[in-house]
């Protein structure tokens, strides 16, 4: 279970309070079972192969984002990973406290840095991920590999599909609204 409620509970619940409202609700279904799916996935990776790792599911992708390209600045490793630049200045000292990973001035800007993978880092996810994989399997085990194979290229066409038109949806969305600046979460403070 992902949450507190079951996913047929969930379905309930929502049928209940959005019955008479006209909805897409095939579409509903289907991105709302993403985020669900995303989130089960997620809990059991975490508590599984990550944990006997010590690592967090951020740590892991940060790890891997920086296992798969190499050396990269750091501005594109928090958009790789999804997450903000100081979500990632804290995974990155705390991944570097183990040793796992390295922060090194960019060779022509003084104003930006690199990761890179220490030799620790790497020996972790080249032993580590072949163990994710397996949980990866475990996951889809209810699957074919064909339905698998459908399923990733399904959720591919979504992930192009908004690379390529969701800028502009947003900015069609938004019209003319001006939008506050993104916060790290932080309200600003009174007085």
């Amino acid at each position: 279970m992902s949450g507190h409620h079951t996913i047929a509970e969930t379905e309930k619940a929502v049928q209940a309070k959005l019955g008479a409202v006209p909805l897409h609700r095939e579409q509903m279904a289907a991105v709302s079972n993403i985020h669900r799916a995303a989130t089960a996935i997620r809990q059991h990776l975490e508590n599984s192969v990550l944990r006997t790792s010590d690592l967090t599911w951020t740590g892991f992708v940060v790890l891997w984002v920086v296992w798969i390209w190499g050396e990269m600045e750091t501005r594109y490793v928090a958009e790789e990973a999804g997450i903000s630049k100081g979500t990632l200045t804290g995974v990155a000292k705390t991944l570097q406290s183990r040793g796992l990973l390295e922060r090194l001035g960019h060779p022509t800007d003084g104003r930006l840095a690199v990761l890179r993978l220490t030799p620790e880092g790497e020996e972790l996810m080249a032993d580590l991920f072949p163990k994710f994989n397996e949980e990866e399997v475990f996951v889809s085990d209810p699957l074919e590999s064909s339905e698998a194979q459908s399923l990733a290229e399904m959720l591919r066409r979504m992930v192009t599909h908004l690379e390529a038109n969701g800028e502009q949806r947003r900015l069609d969305l938004r019209g003319d609204t001006v939008l506050p600046p993104r916060r790290s979460g932080r309200r600003a403070k009174h007085g």
